[in-house]
């Protein structure tokens, strides 16, 4: 009696997950034992994916176990790979359980790059691979009732979850099997199933009849539920339809049996013969419409003796009243199943593959951290810069220390000879020119490889926008100009800093061709220096003064913030904090990451004394070239003045600038250098990742246009053309009258066997012709009166006609079609008689059928040959 409803797996296209994922944890980790050991764990988990979905799986909890561990392997990847069209781009393709497809055009089948999409579909064979698991359970012992309703329940939940969440996983339109209506149905169907286990474990541990009849109702309740929700709907396969129909009488009945027998017991015995009554009626209605799926004999044999008994002992015995069914009170329901929630992990062997990676939300977070600290140190390195270069600027228009130095008026000052030894350790002239030099060449690196870029985009771009202008709304799928837009967002980014950085190359190569004469002669030896600066008189009266004292002591104390200032910007670039521990524990505490708050906390608790330093050093300066520039203006009063030294010291003037521009020229090319060299690995990951979706989305085309060739094939070629009207005429020559009322719609009975056909009335012959052609010779038709009309060729039924094919023989109304004859010597006069008439049968009283052809054969007579 017991048959259970499986469903049937999905089938999934296979997908290299490896190549994708190591990719992106290439671009995204450094390199390192860290980086190989992810790369490994994604080449394990298309290994997995290849286990689970790759090949034909058991009906064992082994192969449910892999599937299992699947899902729960792309549940823990989900917060780690950003999975887009636009990122992290893997196009899963799954076809539909419950569609077998057409000859021509294949199955139904959908294609997204979602992980949703890819889970969803896991899911869902999970659930139908633990129904056909416990429908392959023996329920004959405790241990396969207990394992089947626990995976029945199990794949209801699976299915509740998929309904609950599909909508929002794919955000577009599912394929009919995973669509919330189906899978809702589904839910039902395997909680109705699970029901029906607990009501034979109940049946088979002997409990009491009114449990067991409660148990029983409830079954044909979710049974009857199931069946309204696809009643009219052609989305499960049609086997299932008169399994749950017959399910639910099969479960009415057991309940209503069981009833009896408590009412039995309640002395009530003319209520147990109206439930054995009714008990009968359903599994009669199961034997006659769904005997051809569930079979009921020993069901019907046991309500029959019970009905049978319980007859003859109230006939001679109670004689109580037998009540109608609409008096009898109706049976409680008790439910012992509900659908196992879905909670991650699944699997009780379940060990994350990538347990060390952090979720993608901790890398955006610490990404955006980093972010926040680079713009924090090099905010207060450009302000210790910034004030660097006031200082060196502050002195250079005053001469110092040069100034001071000059003694003789005929040397070199010390200050410039050590300036002069700098440039030429630091390769001088040359230096500066091949940084200049290499810098157009990076520059145009860099745009070749921005332009490659956006050209990929724009050449995929225009042959979507032809294909849709081709297919217009056949053409669904994501428009490449609103799947590209990050992307160009991003590359219009890149190009704005490109030329910025020509701007800023432009300033460098104007202020070095400024001062390159000077720097030029900052690299000339000591003796060509020397004779490169005006000679004056010596001021040899200043030295000893308090005046240069005071000066020395002060350029002393800036000459020591400066070193100061180096350090401080050397421990700022050395300061390192990982915060992903940080946004791993308040990810795990809140399920939520407030990234501004906790950065600026911690950004404040590292760099807080840092910036006071900063502020200090600033401020120190501050003073110092106050003093700085008030002790010069005494030094200028004391200083003898003429044309001669005013020159000298513009002179020096200049080489202590020249200086200061070339260490910042130098600094500026090599982070030119810098930046263009690390902008160019940027901009090949970018290169890499248009590539990649390019590529994605040219395979997604492919996929896609083949089912457009596919269902084009599958259309018909040209609209049904109606027939003429004289082809619609019945052979007789003939239209059928047409009836005034409206045809009822044939009533449609869910699984029921094929009948055979209505046996056709007996055709109605009218006295007036029975008595002609009974008066009338053989082989001579009466002449029509005068005056009067000639009758027609046949009378019209007043019933309906049977079909156009012979009944069986001994059934009123059969007559075997006349068929041609060979020759036979030995029968009499086979020449003149084209047919030989066959034997009649009819039932007594009728009457005698008309033996010319029947009206409405399409074979004709054979032609009358006289013989020669």
């Amino acid at each position: 009696m017991t048959n259970f409803i499986s469903v049937q797996l999905k089938k999934a296209a296979e997908v290299d997950l490896a190549k994708p994922l190591c990719k992106f944890i290439q671009q995204s980790y450094p390199g390192g034992d860290a980086q190989a050991e992810h790369c490994r764990a994604a080449e394990e988990l298309s290994k997995l994916r290849k286990s689970a979905l790759g090949r034909p799986l058991d009906k064992h909890e082994s192969a449910l176990e892999t599937l299992l561990r699947y899902y729960d392997q792309l549940c823990s990847i989900e917060p780690k790979f950003p999975f887009s069209e636009n990122q992290v781009c893997v196009t899963f393709t799954w076809k539909d359980a419950f569609d077998k497809g057409s000859l021509f055009g294949g199955s139904a089948k959908l294609a997204l790059a979602s992980l949703g999409y890819e889970k969803t579909c896991v899911l869902f064979n999970c659930g139908a691979l633990a129904s056909q698991i416990a429908a392959e359970q023996n329920l004959d012992n405790d241990e396969g009732l207990k394992a089947a309703a626990k995976h029945y329940q199990f794949a209801s939940g699976a299915f509740q979850h998929i309904k609950d969440t599909v909508l929002s996983a794919l955000n577009r339109e599912p394929t009919v099997d995973i669509s919330p209506d189906t899978v809702g149905t589904l839910s039902l169907i395997m909680l109705a199933q699970a029901q029906e286990v607990f009501f034979l474990k109940a049946t088979r541990d002997k409990m009491k009849d009114g449990i067991i009849a409660k148990l029983a109702n409830q079954a044909a309740d979710y049974y009857g539920d199931a069946y309204k929700q696809c009643q009219y709907k052609d989305t499960l396969p049609k086997e299932v339809f008169p399994v749950l129909a017959a399910k639910h009488c099969i479960m009415q009945a057991n309940a209503e049996y069981h009833q009896s027998i408590l009412a039995k017991q309640q002395k009530k015995f003319g209520e147990e013969i109206g439930r054995l009554q009714h008990a009968a009626d359903l599994v009669k209605t199961v034997a006659s419409r769904y005997d051809e799926y569930i079979n009921v004999k020993d069901l019907v044999d046991k309500i029959n003796r019970a009905l049978t008994a319980a007859k003859k002992d109230n006939d001679f015995i109670y004689h109580d009243r037998v009540p109608d069914l609409k008096d009898l009170e109706s049976i409680g329901k008790a439910s012992l199943v509900k659908s196992t929630p879905v909670v991650v992990p699944l699997s009780q062997k379940f060990t994350d593959l990538f347990e060390k990676m952090v979720p993608l939300q901790v890398q955006q977070s610490v990404s955006v951290y980093n972010q926040r600290k680079a713009d924090l140190v090099n905010r207060l390195i450009a302000q210790m810069r910034e004030a660097t270069n006031l200082a060196n600027g502050v002195l250079a228009s005053l001469n110092l220390p040069a100034a001071i130095e000059d003694v003789s008026g005929d040397t070199v000052p010390q200050s410039i000879l050590t300036k002069s030894k700098s440039v030429i350790e630091q390769g001088g002239i040359q230096t500066v020119d091949q940084l200049i030099k290499d810098l157009p060449e990076l520059l145009q690196r860099n745009k070749e490889i921005l332009d490659e870029s956006l050209r990929l985009l724009d050449e995929e771009e225009a042959t979507d926008n032809d294909l849709r202008t081709k297919f217009k709304e056949r053409w669904q799928r994501t428009p490449s100009n609103d799947l590209y837009k990050p992307l160009r967002t991003e590359g219009e980014n890149y190009r704005g800093i490109l030329d910025r950085a020509v701007q800023a190359d432009g300033q460098v190569r104007e202020r070095y061709q400024t001062h390159r004469d000077t720097i030029a002669l900052l690299c000339k030896p000591e003796s060509e220096l020397n004779a490169a600066i005006p000679s004056a008189n010596p001021a040899k009266t200043l030295q000893g003064s308090e005046v240069v004292n005071v000066l020395r002591t002060l350029l002393a104390n800036l000459d020591e913030v400066k070193k100061e200032r180096e350090q401080l910007e050397n421990d700022l670039k050395a300061v390192n904090f990982d915060m992903t521990s940080k946004f791993l524990t308040a990810l795990a505490q809140d399920g939520a990451i407030n990234e501004e708050a906790i950065s600026v906390t911690e950004l404040d608790r590292i760099y807080g004394s840092y910036t006071q330093k900063v502020q200090e050093s600033l401020k120190k300066q501050e003073e110092l070239l106050k003093n700085i520039q008030n002790a010069h203006q005494d030094f200028s009063k004391m200083k003898q003045s003429n044309n001669e030294s005013n020159l000298r010291e513009e002179v020096l003037k200049n080489l202590a600038v020249a200086n200061d521009n070339f260490v910042e020229l130098v600094a500026n090319l090599k982070e030119g250098t810098k930046f263009y060299n690390e902008l160019t690995e940027i901009l090949l990951k970018f290169q890499n990742k248009c590539s990649d979706i390019v590529f994605a989305r040219k395979t997604e085309r492919d996929e896609l246009l083949k089912d457009l060739q596919q269902s084009i094939a599958r259309e018909p070629s040209a609209p049904s053309i109606p027939l003429p009207t004289y082809q619609a005429t019945s052979a007789g020559g003939s239209k059928p009258a047409a009836s005034s009322a409206p045809t009822p719609a044939p009533r449609t009975m869910v699984g029921t066997k094929p009948q055979p056909p209505a046996r056709p009335p007996p055709p109605v012959i009218s006295a007036a012709s029975s008595s002609s052609s009974a008066s009338a010779p053989s082989g001579t038709a009466p002449a029509p009166a005068p005056g009067a009309t000639a009758p027609a060729a046949s009378t019209a039924p007043s019933q309906a006609q049977g079909p156009p094919y012979p009944t069986y023989p001994g059934y009123p109304g059969y007559c075997q079609m006349p068929m041609p004859m060979g020759y036979n010597p030995y029968m009499y006069g086979q020449y003149n008689l084209p047919y030989a008439p066959s034997p009649v049968y009819q039932n007594p009283g009728q009457a005698p059928y008309p033996t010319p052809q029947q009206p409405g054969y399409l074979f004709p007579q054979q032609p009358y040959y006289p013989q020669q």
